[in-house]
Protein backbone atom coordinates (compact mmCIF):
# COMPACT_ATOMS: atom_id res chain seq x y z
CA UNK A 1 0.00 0.00 0.00
CA UNK A 2 2.65 2.50 0.86
CA UNK A 3 4.88 1.55 -1.92
CA UNK A 4 1.98 2.53 -4.47
CA UNK A 5 1.07 5.43 -2.54
CA UNK A 6 4.63 6.69 -3.03
CA UNK A 7 4.74 5.49 -5.99
CA UNK A 8 1.27 7.43 -7.08
CA UNK A 9 3.33 10.46 -5.27
CA UNK A 10 6.82 9.86 -7.61
CA UNK A 11 4.50 10.36 -10.39
CA UNK A 12 2.72 13.20 -9.70
CA UNK A 13 5.97 14.91 -8.68
CA UNK A 14 7.30 14.08 -12.20
CA UNK A 15 4.02 15.56 -14.25
CA UNK A 16 4.49 18.65 -12.24
CA UNK A 17 7.77 19.05 -14.42
CA UNK A 18 7.48 20.15 -17.72
CA UNK A 19 11.21 19.96 -18.05
CA UNK A 20 11.13 16.13 -17.14
CA UNK A 21 7.99 15.52 -19.19
CA UNK A 22 9.34 17.29 -22.37
CA UNK A 23 12.50 15.14 -22.02
CA UNK A 24 10.57 11.48 -21.85
CA UNK A 25 8.73 12.88 -24.84
CA UNK A 26 11.43 13.71 -27.20
CA UNK A 27 13.32 10.59 -25.78
CA UNK A 28 10.66 8.34 -26.83
CA UNK A 29 10.23 10.06 -29.54
CA UNK A 30 13.56 9.52 -30.46
CA UNK A 31 13.85 6.36 -29.68
CA UNK A 32 10.25 5.40 -31.35
CA UNK A 33 11.62 6.87 -35.34
CA UNK A 34 15.17 6.15 -35.19
CA UNK A 35 15.48 2.39 -33.37
CA UNK A 36 11.69 1.14 -33.65
CA UNK A 37 10.30 2.35 -36.57
CA UNK A 38 13.26 1.36 -38.95
CA UNK A 39 12.89 -2.28 -37.44
CA UNK A 40 9.17 -2.52 -37.87
CA UNK A 41 9.16 -1.12 -41.76
CA UNK A 42 11.59 -4.50 -42.21
CA UNK A 43 8.84 -6.34 -40.89
CA UNK A 44 6.04 -4.83 -42.92
CA UNK A 45 8.17 -5.08 -46.27
CA UNK A 46 8.72 -8.80 -45.13
CA UNK A 47 5.51 -9.88 -45.06
CA UNK A 48 3.52 -7.48 -47.01
CA UNK A 49 3.83 -7.58 -50.93
CA UNK A 50 1.25 -6.31 -53.92
CA UNK A 51 -1.38 -8.86 -52.86
CA UNK A 52 -1.05 -7.95 -49.13
CA UNK A 53 0.35 -9.83 -46.51
CA UNK A 54 2.36 -12.77 -47.52
CA UNK A 55 5.14 -15.10 -46.86
CA UNK A 56 6.20 -15.23 -50.44
CA UNK A 57 9.19 -12.82 -49.86
CA UNK A 58 10.11 -15.49 -47.13
CA UNK A 59 9.95 -18.67 -49.51
CA UNK A 60 11.28 -16.73 -52.04
CA UNK A 61 14.83 -16.06 -50.26
CA UNK A 62 14.60 -19.61 -48.69
CA UNK A 63 15.14 -21.28 -52.47
CA UNK A 64 17.97 -19.46 -52.90
CA UNK A 65 20.68 -21.39 -52.15
CA UNK A 66 22.65 -18.92 -51.67
CA UNK A 67 20.72 -17.71 -48.81
CA UNK A 68 20.18 -21.31 -47.29
CA UNK A 69 24.16 -21.44 -47.60
CA UNK A 70 24.41 -17.99 -45.96
CA UNK A 71 22.62 -19.01 -42.72
CA UNK A 72 24.58 -22.31 -42.19
CA UNK A 73 28.07 -20.64 -42.77
CA UNK A 74 26.66 -17.88 -40.41
CA UNK A 75 25.86 -20.14 -37.31
CA UNK A 76 29.07 -22.23 -37.98
CA UNK A 77 31.41 -19.26 -38.06
CA UNK A 78 29.51 -18.25 -35.03
CA UNK A 79 29.44 -21.23 -32.51
CA UNK A 80 32.97 -21.84 -33.36
CA UNK A 81 33.96 -18.45 -32.63
CA UNK A 82 32.09 -18.37 -29.36
CA UNK A 83 33.94 -21.49 -28.04
CA UNK A 84 37.29 -20.20 -29.46
CA UNK A 85 37.03 -17.07 -27.86
CA UNK A 86 35.65 -18.08 -24.66
CA UNK A 87 37.99 -20.58 -24.00
CA UNK A 88 41.29 -18.27 -24.78
CA UNK A 89 39.40 -15.49 -22.90
CA UNK A 90 39.40 -17.70 -19.84
CA UNK A 91 42.84 -18.51 -20.08
CA UNK A 92 43.99 -14.86 -20.52
CA UNK A 93 41.90 -14.29 -17.72
CA UNK A 94 42.70 -17.40 -15.01
CA UNK A 95 46.41 -16.47 -15.79
CA UNK A 96 45.86 -12.22 -14.71
CA UNK A 97 43.85 -12.96 -11.63
CA UNK A 98 45.25 -16.32 -10.47
CA UNK A 99 49.21 -16.47 -11.56
CA UNK A 100 51.51 -14.20 -9.82
CA UNK A 101 53.03 -12.45 -12.95
CA UNK A 102 55.49 -10.29 -14.09
CA UNK A 103 55.42 -6.94 -15.20
CA UNK A 104 55.70 -7.33 -18.72
CA UNK A 105 53.33 -9.92 -18.93
CA UNK A 106 50.80 -7.77 -17.33
CA UNK A 107 51.66 -4.87 -19.70
CA UNK A 108 50.75 -6.97 -22.72
CA UNK A 109 47.60 -8.37 -21.38
CA UNK A 110 46.81 -4.62 -21.41
CA UNK A 111 47.80 -3.55 -24.66
CA UNK A 112 45.76 -7.35 -25.86
CA UNK A 113 43.04 -5.75 -24.14
CA UNK A 114 42.67 -2.23 -25.48
CA UNK A 115 43.96 -3.04 -29.22
CA UNK A 116 40.45 -3.95 -30.80
CA UNK A 117 38.66 -1.18 -28.94
CA UNK A 118 41.07 1.71 -30.58
CA UNK A 119 41.58 -0.41 -33.83
CA UNK A 120 39.08 -1.04 -37.09
CA UNK A 121 37.20 -4.23 -37.02
CA UNK A 122 38.86 -5.52 -40.08
CA UNK A 123 42.83 -4.96 -38.86
CA UNK A 124 42.92 -8.60 -38.12
CA UNK A 125 41.86 -9.57 -41.73
CA UNK A 126 44.87 -7.16 -43.46
CA UNK A 127 47.00 -8.50 -41.41
CA UNK A 128 46.14 -12.22 -42.38
CA UNK A 129 46.21 -11.39 -45.78
CA UNK A 130 49.39 -9.72 -45.70
CA UNK A 131 51.03 -12.21 -43.59
CA UNK A 132 49.35 -15.55 -44.34
CA UNK A 133 47.98 -14.50 -48.19
CA UNK A 134 48.94 -16.00 -51.59
CA UNK A 135 52.07 -13.03 -51.21
CA UNK A 136 52.24 -13.26 -47.75
CA UNK A 137 55.62 -12.74 -45.78
CA UNK A 138 55.35 -15.94 -43.31
CA UNK A 139 53.59 -18.14 -46.23
CA UNK A 140 55.17 -17.19 -49.33
CA UNK A 141 58.52 -15.19 -48.56
CA UNK A 142 59.72 -17.03 -45.82
CA UNK A 143 57.92 -20.71 -46.28
CA UNK A 144 57.67 -20.68 -50.31
CA UNK A 145 54.45 -21.56 -49.69
CA UNK A 146 52.44 -20.30 -52.69
CA UNK A 147 49.17 -22.58 -53.12
CA UNK A 148 47.90 -21.62 -50.15
CA UNK A 149 44.66 -19.11 -49.45
CA UNK A 150 43.60 -18.12 -45.95
CA UNK A 151 40.16 -16.90 -47.80
CA UNK A 152 37.55 -18.66 -46.34
CA UNK A 153 35.97 -20.39 -43.43
CA UNK A 154 39.22 -20.52 -41.17
CA UNK A 155 40.38 -17.01 -42.11
CA UNK A 156 36.97 -15.89 -41.01
CA UNK A 157 37.04 -17.64 -37.94
CA UNK A 158 40.83 -17.27 -36.81
CA UNK A 159 40.08 -13.21 -37.62
CA UNK A 160 36.99 -13.27 -35.56
CA UNK A 161 38.67 -15.10 -32.78
CA UNK A 162 41.70 -12.78 -32.43
CA UNK A 163 39.23 -9.79 -32.59
CA UNK A 164 36.85 -10.71 -30.24
CA UNK A 165 38.70 -13.05 -27.56
CA UNK A 166 39.43 -9.68 -25.68
CA UNK A 167 36.25 -8.98 -24.74
CA UNK A 168 35.90 -12.17 -23.42
CA UNK A 169 38.73 -12.35 -21.36
CA UNK A 170 37.79 -8.62 -19.97
CA UNK A 171 34.44 -9.88 -19.14
CA UNK A 172 35.65 -13.18 -17.81
CA UNK A 173 38.42 -11.26 -15.45
CA UNK A 174 35.86 -9.31 -13.23
CA UNK A 175 33.83 -12.70 -12.84
CA UNK A 176 37.09 -14.79 -11.39
CA UNK A 177 38.48 -11.68 -9.42
CA UNK A 178 34.88 -11.76 -7.50
CA UNK A 179 34.82 -15.40 -6.49
CA UNK A 180 35.39 -15.80 -3.10
CA UNK A 181 39.39 -17.20 -2.42
CA UNK A 182 38.12 -18.94 0.54
CA UNK A 183 35.75 -21.36 -1.31
CA UNK A 184 38.70 -22.95 -3.61
CA UNK A 185 40.87 -23.18 -0.46
CA UNK A 186 38.62 -24.98 1.46
CA UNK A 187 38.69 -27.28 -1.37
CA UNK A 188 42.39 -27.57 -1.27
CA UNK A 189 42.66 -27.86 2.47
CA UNK A 190 40.41 -31.38 1.85
CA UNK A 191 43.14 -32.52 -0.48
CA UNK A 192 41.46 -31.46 -3.90
CA UNK A 193 44.34 -31.15 -6.43
CA UNK A 194 43.97 -27.45 -8.34
CA UNK A 195 42.51 -29.12 -11.52
CA UNK A 196 39.87 -30.66 -9.11
CA UNK A 197 39.35 -27.26 -7.74
CA UNK A 198 39.00 -25.73 -10.84
CA UNK A 199 36.86 -28.27 -12.38
CA UNK A 200 34.89 -28.49 -8.99
CA UNK A 201 34.33 -25.48 -7.68
CA UNK A 202 35.21 -22.50 -9.82
CA UNK A 203 34.38 -23.76 -13.11
CA UNK A 204 30.89 -24.37 -11.71
CA UNK A 205 30.50 -20.95 -9.94
CA UNK A 206 31.27 -19.15 -13.57
CA UNK A 207 29.51 -21.17 -16.03
CA UNK A 208 26.89 -18.26 -16.20
CA UNK A 209 29.36 -15.95 -17.10
CA UNK A 210 30.73 -18.24 -19.52
CA UNK A 211 27.61 -18.53 -22.02
CA UNK A 212 27.11 -14.87 -21.38
CA UNK A 213 30.54 -14.16 -22.99
CA UNK A 214 30.04 -16.82 -25.52
CA UNK A 215 26.91 -15.42 -26.21
CA UNK A 216 28.22 -11.87 -26.78
CA UNK A 217 31.29 -12.56 -28.70
CA UNK A 218 28.31 -14.82 -30.93
CA UNK A 219 26.32 -12.06 -32.02
CA UNK A 220 29.01 -10.21 -32.19
CA UNK A 221 30.22 -12.69 -34.88
CA UNK A 222 26.94 -13.24 -36.56
CA UNK A 223 26.30 -9.48 -37.07
CA UNK A 224 30.15 -8.85 -38.81
CA UNK A 225 30.60 -7.32 -42.30
CA UNK A 226 33.81 -6.15 -42.44
CA UNK A 227 36.14 -9.30 -41.53
CA UNK A 228 34.07 -11.92 -44.20
CA UNK A 229 33.81 -9.06 -46.58
CA UNK A 230 37.44 -8.97 -46.73
CA UNK A 231 38.46 -12.20 -46.24
CA UNK A 232 35.60 -14.47 -46.53
CA UNK A 233 36.47 -14.88 -50.50
CA UNK A 234 33.28 -17.43 -51.72
CA UNK A 235 32.16 -18.13 -48.06
CA UNK A 236 28.87 -15.88 -47.68
CA UNK A 237 27.87 -14.85 -44.75
CA UNK A 238 24.43 -13.20 -44.13
CA UNK A 239 25.73 -10.06 -43.32
CA UNK A 240 27.60 -10.23 -46.34
CA UNK A 241 24.56 -11.78 -48.38
CA UNK A 242 22.37 -8.86 -46.83
CA UNK A 243 24.75 -6.23 -48.70
CA UNK A 244 25.40 -7.69 -52.05
CA UNK A 245 21.34 -8.23 -52.02
CA UNK A 246 20.86 -4.70 -51.66
CA UNK A 247 23.63 -3.47 -53.50
CA UNK A 248 24.45 -6.17 -56.51
CA UNK A 249 21.33 -7.42 -57.05
CA UNK A 250 18.70 -4.25 -55.89
CA UNK A 251 16.26 -6.70 -54.14
CA UNK A 252 15.13 -4.26 -51.19
CA UNK A 253 12.62 -6.62 -50.29
CA UNK A 254 14.42 -9.59 -50.39
CA UNK A 255 17.14 -7.77 -48.59
CA UNK A 256 15.03 -6.69 -45.66
CA UNK A 257 13.38 -10.01 -45.41
CA UNK A 258 17.35 -11.54 -45.31
CA UNK A 259 17.84 -8.38 -42.37
CA UNK A 260 14.70 -9.73 -40.73
CA UNK A 261 15.98 -13.45 -40.48
CA UNK A 262 19.68 -12.52 -39.13
CA UNK A 263 17.54 -9.56 -36.32
CA UNK A 264 15.38 -13.07 -35.23
CA UNK A 265 18.94 -14.87 -34.74
CA UNK A 266 20.49 -12.09 -32.69
CA UNK A 267 17.45 -10.97 -30.76
CA UNK A 268 16.95 -14.41 -29.60
CA UNK A 269 20.22 -14.70 -28.27
CA UNK A 270 20.32 -11.51 -27.00
CA UNK A 271 17.06 -12.16 -24.98
CA UNK A 272 18.83 -15.12 -23.75
CA UNK A 273 21.86 -13.34 -22.22
CA UNK A 274 20.17 -10.59 -21.13
CA UNK A 275 17.47 -12.12 -19.41
CA UNK A 276 18.55 -15.28 -18.13
CA UNK A 277 22.47 -15.34 -18.21
CA UNK A 278 23.00 -12.21 -16.67
CA UNK A 279 20.31 -12.67 -14.09
CA UNK A 280 21.96 -15.57 -13.10
CA UNK A 281 25.46 -14.54 -13.13
CA UNK A 282 24.40 -12.06 -10.33
CA UNK A 283 23.01 -14.25 -8.41
CA UNK A 284 26.20 -16.60 -8.41
CA UNK A 285 28.78 -14.07 -7.77
CA UNK A 286 27.50 -12.17 -5.04
CA UNK A 287 29.69 -8.90 -3.86
CA UNK A 288 33.87 -8.89 -3.77
CA UNK A 289 36.05 -11.13 -2.28
CA UNK A 290 36.27 -11.41 1.61
CA UNK A 291 40.36 -10.89 0.94
CA UNK A 292 42.96 -11.59 -1.38
CA UNK A 293 44.00 -14.74 -3.22
CA UNK A 294 46.67 -16.19 -2.53
CA UNK A 295 48.48 -15.88 -6.21
CA UNK A 296 49.80 -19.61 -7.73
CA UNK A 297 53.49 -19.60 -7.65
CA UNK A 298 54.23 -23.26 -8.74
CA UNK A 299 57.17 -23.04 -11.63
CA UNK A 300 55.22 -26.20 -13.07
CA UNK A 301 51.94 -24.28 -13.23
CA UNK A 302 53.15 -20.94 -13.92
CA UNK A 303 55.71 -20.62 -15.99
CA UNK A 304 53.17 -23.09 -19.35
CA UNK A 305 50.65 -21.21 -18.47
CA UNK A 306 52.50 -17.64 -18.99
CA UNK A 307 54.57 -18.89 -21.56
CA UNK A 308 51.38 -19.69 -23.79
CA UNK A 309 49.26 -16.52 -22.97
CA UNK A 310 52.69 -14.24 -23.76
CA UNK A 311 53.12 -16.16 -27.11
CA UNK A 312 49.20 -15.55 -27.96
CA UNK A 313 49.65 -12.09 -26.74
CA UNK A 314 53.01 -11.00 -28.96
CA UNK A 315 51.27 -13.17 -31.74
CA UNK A 316 48.10 -10.54 -31.36
CA UNK A 317 50.52 -7.57 -31.15
CA UNK A 318 52.09 -8.64 -34.24
CA UNK A 319 49.12 -9.18 -35.85
CA UNK A 320 48.21 -5.45 -35.55
CA UNK A 321 51.82 -3.91 -35.70
CA UNK A 322 51.74 -5.59 -39.50
CA UNK A 323 49.24 -3.30 -40.87
CA UNK A 324 51.37 0.49 -39.63
CA UNK A 325 54.59 -1.83 -40.84
CA UNK A 326 52.51 -2.49 -44.26
CA UNK A 327 51.60 0.82 -45.03
CA UNK A 328 56.01 1.74 -45.47
CA UNK A 329 56.16 -1.20 -48.25
CA UNK A 330 56.47 0.01 -52.29
CA UNK A 331 54.52 -2.72 -53.42
CA UNK A 332 52.78 -5.26 -51.56
CA UNK A 333 53.46 -8.93 -52.43
CA UNK A 334 56.29 -8.12 -54.55
CA UNK A 335 58.55 -4.92 -53.32
CA UNK A 336 59.17 -4.98 -49.87
CA UNK A 337 62.32 -2.63 -49.22
CA UNK A 338 63.09 0.37 -49.51
CA UNK A 339 60.88 1.50 -47.11
CA UNK A 340 58.87 4.14 -48.12
CA UNK A 341 56.14 6.63 -46.80
CA UNK A 342 54.78 7.77 -50.84
CA UNK A 343 51.72 6.13 -49.57
CA UNK A 344 50.68 8.69 -46.68
CA UNK A 345 51.39 11.25 -49.29
CA UNK A 346 49.08 9.77 -52.28
CA UNK A 347 46.15 9.39 -49.88
CA UNK A 348 45.80 13.10 -49.00
CA UNK A 349 46.61 13.94 -53.12
CA UNK A 350 45.11 11.63 -55.21
CA UNK A 351 42.79 9.59 -53.46
CA UNK A 352 40.92 12.35 -51.19
CA UNK A 353 42.75 11.49 -48.05
CA UNK A 354 42.04 14.75 -46.54
CA UNK A 355 38.67 15.05 -46.98
CA UNK A 356 38.00 11.25 -45.75
CA UNK A 357 39.80 11.71 -42.41
CA UNK A 358 37.69 15.40 -41.91
CA UNK A 359 34.51 13.74 -42.79
CA UNK A 360 34.80 11.04 -40.21
CA UNK A 361 36.54 13.48 -37.92
CA UNK A 362 33.38 16.15 -37.67
CA UNK A 363 30.62 13.50 -38.24
CA UNK A 364 32.32 11.72 -35.20
CA UNK A 365 32.52 14.28 -33.40
CA UNK A 366 29.13 15.77 -33.50
CA UNK A 367 27.72 12.21 -32.93
CA UNK A 368 30.03 11.70 -29.19
CA UNK A 369 28.84 14.48 -27.44
CA UNK A 370 24.76 13.62 -28.52
CA UNK A 371 25.18 9.91 -27.78
CA UNK A 372 27.26 11.00 -24.19
CA UNK A 373 24.35 13.46 -22.75
CA UNK A 374 21.62 11.10 -24.40
CA UNK A 375 23.19 7.82 -22.17
CA UNK A 376 23.20 9.91 -19.41
CA UNK A 377 19.44 11.44 -19.50
CA UNK A 378 18.60 7.90 -20.53
CA UNK A 379 20.40 6.39 -17.82
CA UNK A 380 18.65 9.04 -15.28
CA UNK A 381 15.72 8.53 -15.93
CA UNK A 382 15.49 4.44 -15.85
CA UNK A 383 17.55 4.66 -12.49
CA UNK A 384 16.02 7.58 -10.58
CA UNK A 385 12.80 8.24 -12.10
CA UNK A 386 9.54 6.31 -11.70
CA UNK A 387 7.33 6.90 -14.61
CA UNK A 388 5.16 3.85 -16.80
CA UNK A 389 7.35 4.05 -19.69
CA UNK A 390 10.62 3.68 -17.96
CA UNK A 391 11.19 -0.20 -18.80
CA UNK A 392 9.86 0.86 -22.69
CA UNK A 393 13.24 3.35 -22.74
CA UNK A 394 15.31 1.14 -20.95
CA UNK A 395 14.14 -1.42 -23.28
CA UNK A 396 14.55 0.20 -26.81
CA UNK A 397 17.55 1.83 -25.98
CA UNK A 398 19.71 -1.31 -25.42
CA UNK A 399 17.73 -3.10 -28.50
CA UNK A 400 20.07 -1.26 -30.27
CA UNK A 401 23.25 -3.52 -28.78
CA UNK A 402 21.60 -6.67 -30.49
CA UNK A 403 20.30 -5.03 -33.96
CA UNK A 404 23.41 -5.89 -36.18
CA UNK A 405 24.58 -3.11 -38.38
CA UNK A 406 23.60 -4.04 -41.75
CA UNK A 407 20.08 -4.71 -40.70
CA UNK A 408 19.56 -1.20 -39.21
CA UNK A 409 21.33 0.32 -42.67
CA UNK A 410 18.80 -1.79 -44.48
CA UNK A 411 16.07 -0.77 -42.18
CA UNK A 412 17.28 3.41 -42.63
CA UNK A 413 17.10 2.73 -46.32
CA UNK A 414 13.68 1.06 -46.36
CA UNK A 415 12.37 3.49 -43.56
CA UNK A 416 13.56 6.81 -44.81
CA UNK A 417 14.69 6.93 -48.62
CA UNK A 418 10.50 8.25 -49.12
CA UNK A 419 10.20 9.10 -45.87
CA UNK A 420 8.13 7.57 -42.38
CA UNK A 421 5.88 5.65 -44.16
CA UNK A 422 6.18 6.31 -47.51
CA UNK A 423 4.84 9.97 -47.13
CA UNK A 424 7.75 12.02 -47.74
CA UNK A 425 8.50 13.20 -44.01
CA UNK A 426 12.05 13.01 -42.67
CA UNK A 427 12.73 12.04 -46.09
CA UNK A 428 15.16 14.88 -46.22
CA UNK A 429 17.74 13.34 -44.06
CA UNK A 430 18.06 10.46 -46.20
CA UNK A 431 21.72 10.62 -48.09
CA UNK A 432 23.03 13.23 -45.58
CA UNK A 433 25.24 13.22 -42.86
CA UNK A 434 22.39 13.86 -40.36
CA UNK A 435 21.79 10.21 -41.07
CA UNK A 436 25.02 8.85 -40.34
CA UNK A 437 25.23 11.25 -37.10
CA UNK A 438 21.83 9.60 -35.84
CA UNK A 439 23.30 5.61 -36.76
CA UNK A 440 26.05 6.47 -34.86
CA UNK A 441 24.23 7.58 -31.67
CA UNK A 442 21.61 4.64 -31.88
CA UNK A 443 25.36 2.43 -32.49
CA UNK A 444 26.79 3.49 -29.65
CA UNK A 445 23.85 3.99 -27.19
CA UNK A 446 23.96 1.33 -25.31
CA UNK A 447 27.29 1.16 -24.22
CA UNK A 448 26.99 4.85 -22.93
CA UNK A 449 23.76 3.52 -21.18
CA UNK A 450 24.86 0.73 -19.33
CA UNK A 451 28.16 2.64 -18.01
CA UNK A 452 25.59 5.59 -16.99
CA UNK A 453 23.01 3.23 -15.27
CA UNK A 454 25.94 1.59 -13.60
CA UNK A 455 27.57 4.92 -12.12
CA UNK A 456 23.71 6.39 -10.95
CA UNK A 457 23.41 3.20 -8.72
CA UNK A 458 25.66 4.64 -6.65
CA UNK A 459 24.79 7.85 -5.70
CA UNK A 460 22.80 8.40 -3.00
CA UNK A 461 19.29 9.13 -3.81
CA UNK A 462 19.10 12.17 -0.83
CA UNK A 463 22.41 13.98 -2.19
CA UNK A 464 19.51 14.98 -5.29
CA UNK A 465 16.75 15.28 -2.89
CA UNK A 466 18.43 17.64 -0.85
CA UNK A 467 18.55 20.16 -3.71
CA UNK A 468 15.03 19.43 -4.73
CA UNK A 469 14.30 20.59 -1.44
CA UNK A 470 16.15 23.67 -1.77
CA UNK A 471 14.04 25.23 -4.86
CA UNK A 472 15.80 23.63 -7.59
CA UNK A 473 13.91 22.41 -10.77
CA UNK A 474 14.89 18.71 -12.48
CA UNK A 475 17.33 20.49 -15.05
CA UNK A 476 18.83 21.97 -12.15
CA UNK A 477 19.44 19.31 -10.17
CA UNK A 478 20.67 17.26 -12.93
CA UNK A 479 23.66 19.54 -14.63
CA UNK A 480 24.78 20.93 -11.18
CA UNK A 481 24.17 17.99 -9.03
CA UNK A 482 23.84 14.35 -11.04
CA UNK A 483 25.96 15.01 -14.11
CA UNK A 484 29.02 16.38 -12.06
CA UNK A 485 29.03 13.18 -10.03
CA UNK A 486 29.02 10.62 -13.18
CA UNK A 487 31.67 12.87 -14.96
CA UNK A 488 33.63 9.93 -15.37
CA UNK A 489 31.43 8.22 -17.04
CA UNK A 490 30.33 11.04 -19.57
CA UNK A 491 33.99 11.46 -20.14
CA UNK A 492 34.60 7.79 -21.12
CA UNK A 493 30.98 7.64 -22.50
CA UNK A 494 32.16 10.26 -25.15
CA UNK A 495 35.35 8.70 -26.00
CA UNK A 496 33.90 5.36 -26.47
CA UNK A 497 31.08 6.98 -28.77
CA UNK A 498 33.75 8.69 -30.73
CA UNK A 499 35.63 5.70 -30.80
CA UNK A 500 33.27 3.33 -32.20
CA UNK A 501 31.43 6.18 -34.74
CA UNK A 502 34.67 6.81 -36.23
CA UNK A 503 35.56 3.21 -37.11
CA UNK A 504 32.35 1.78 -37.76
CA UNK A 505 31.38 0.42 -41.03
CA UNK A 506 29.06 -1.73 -41.00
CA UNK A 507 25.30 0.29 -40.92
CA UNK A 508 27.08 3.45 -42.61
CA UNK A 509 28.54 1.24 -45.91
CA UNK A 510 24.68 0.99 -46.97
CA UNK A 511 23.88 4.76 -46.00
CA UNK A 512 26.95 7.08 -47.02
CA UNK A 513 27.03 8.91 -50.49
CA UNK A 514 29.61 10.15 -52.40
CA UNK A 515 28.91 13.45 -50.72
CA UNK A 516 30.64 12.45 -47.67
CA UNK A 517 34.04 10.24 -47.75
CA UNK A 518 34.54 7.93 -44.65
CA UNK A 519 38.09 5.98 -43.65
CA UNK A 520 36.54 3.18 -43.16
CA UNK A 521 34.51 2.69 -46.52
CA UNK A 522 37.78 3.77 -47.86
CA UNK A 523 39.79 0.95 -46.20
CA UNK A 524 37.36 -1.84 -47.37
CA UNK A 525 37.32 -0.51 -50.85
CA UNK A 526 40.63 -0.20 -51.35
CA UNK A 527 41.60 -3.59 -49.34
CA UNK A 528 38.99 -4.90 -52.29
CA UNK A 529 40.94 -3.82 -54.78
CA UNK A 530 43.92 -5.60 -53.26
CA UNK A 531 45.58 -2.17 -52.82
CA UNK A 532 47.20 -3.57 -49.43
CA UNK A 533 50.03 -0.81 -48.78
CA UNK A 534 46.94 2.37 -48.86
CA UNK A 535 44.44 0.32 -47.12
CA UNK A 536 47.03 0.31 -44.29
CA UNK A 537 48.05 3.75 -44.84
CA UNK A 538 44.54 4.85 -44.30
CA UNK A 539 44.13 2.28 -41.34
CA UNK A 540 47.34 3.42 -39.25
CA UNK A 541 46.27 7.40 -39.34
CA UNK A 542 43.07 6.23 -37.78
CA UNK A 543 44.58 3.85 -35.41
CA UNK A 544 46.61 6.85 -34.01
CA UNK A 545 43.31 9.45 -34.18
CA UNK A 546 41.49 6.65 -32.20
CA UNK A 547 44.45 6.10 -29.84
CA UNK A 548 44.69 9.45 -29.21
CA UNK A 549 41.41 10.40 -28.37
CA UNK A 550 41.48 7.16 -25.86
CA UNK A 551 45.01 8.98 -24.35
CA UNK A 552 43.51 12.37 -23.82
CA UNK A 553 40.38 11.16 -22.32
CA UNK A 554 42.24 8.99 -19.55
CA UNK A 555 44.37 12.24 -19.44
CA UNK A 556 41.66 14.27 -18.42
CA UNK A 557 39.41 11.84 -16.13
CA UNK A 558 43.14 11.73 -14.26
CA UNK A 559 43.77 15.21 -13.76
CA UNK A 560 40.09 16.99 -13.54
CA UNK A 561 37.58 13.69 -12.82
CA UNK A 562 36.17 12.83 -9.84
CA UNK A 563 38.33 10.61 -8.68
CA UNK A 564 40.88 12.88 -8.75
CA UNK A 565 38.69 15.51 -6.93
CA UNK A 566 37.90 12.42 -4.20
CA UNK A 567 41.54 11.89 -3.95
CA UNK A 568 42.26 15.28 -2.80
CA UNK A 569 39.91 15.62 -0.53
CA UNK A 570 40.99 12.50 1.41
Amino acid sequence: MARGQGAALDRKKLMADPVMVTTIVLLITFLTLFILYPLAILLVDSFYGEQGVTLDIFKRIFDMPTFTTAITNTLKVGFLVGILSTLIGLLFAYVEVYVRMNRFVGGLFKVVSMLPVVSPPFVLSLSMIMLFGKAGIITRFLLGIYDNSVYGYWGIVIVQTLTFFPVCYMMLKGLLKNIDPSLEEAARDMGASRMKVFTSVTLPLMLPGLGNAFLVTFIESIADFANPMIIGGSYDTLATTIYLQITGAYDKAGAAAMAVVLLCITLLMFAVQKYYLEAKTAATLTGKASRGRMLIEDKSVKIPLTILCSLAACFVIMMYLCVPIGSFFPTWGYKFFPLTGKWFGLIFTRYHGLQAFTDSFMLSLIAAPITALLSMIISYLVVKRKFRSKGFIEAVSMLAMAVPGTVLGVGYIRGFASGVFHTGFLQGIYGTGLILIIVFVVRSLPTGTRSGISALQQIDKSIEESAYDMGADSLKVFTTVTLPLIKDSFLSGLVTAFVRSITAISAIILLVTPQFLLITVQINEFAEKGSYSLACAFATILIIITYGAVLLMNLFIKHFGTSRKIKEDN
